[in-house]
């Protein structure tokens, strides 16, 4: 190894330790936010594209009142085409819900999310990916009846 590596991977090495002190030192002492995203997260997510939503025609159901809009009580199933790459099934609802639905991939995990209204009172929204053609179960709570639409954001 020459004179120059020798220097060049000493200094690479000074640079990995510094990185890891500053890492460490910047870090917070709070349990933190799990829903919460850094910004730098937010910023590295634009730069790589964001996924695209299931187009609603796509999107199949008994419980279908009209394209896009599922009016149902107890539970229904949609049947989503296949998107033909990854995306994303946005589903919202003024009112809370439940979410079963295949993982995407290969993978033999079923994903079961209840999914409530923001504080905000934007509605209950439930993102779920999706990359072949699937079926997702939705539940209504109670003895009422829920509307959840299939949303393109």
């Amino acid at each position: 190894m020459s004179g120059r590596q020798k220097a060049l991977l000493g200094l690479f090495a000074v640079l990995l330790v510094a990185l890891f002190a500053v890492a460490v030192g910047a870090g917070r002492d709070d349990r933190g936010d799990p829903g919460a995203r850094h910004g730098l997260i937010d910023r590295l997510g634009a730069l790589g594209g964001e996924r695209s939503a299931v187009d609603p025609a796509t999107v199949d159901a008994d419980c279908v009142e009209e394209p896009g809009r599922l009016v149902f009580a107890g539970s229904c199933v949609l049947r989503v085409a296949d998107p033909g790459g990854l995306r994303t099934l946005v589903l919202r609802s003024p009112a809370r819900f439940t979410v079963v639905a295949p993982a995407p991939g290969d993978a033999d995990l079923t994903i079961r999310d209840e999914v409530e209204p923001a504080a905000d009172g934007t509605g209950a929204v439930a993102k779920v990916a999706v990359d072949q053609a699937t079926e997702v179960g939705l539940v209504c709570p109670g003895l009422g009846s829920c509307t959840v639409v299939v949303a393109t954001t």
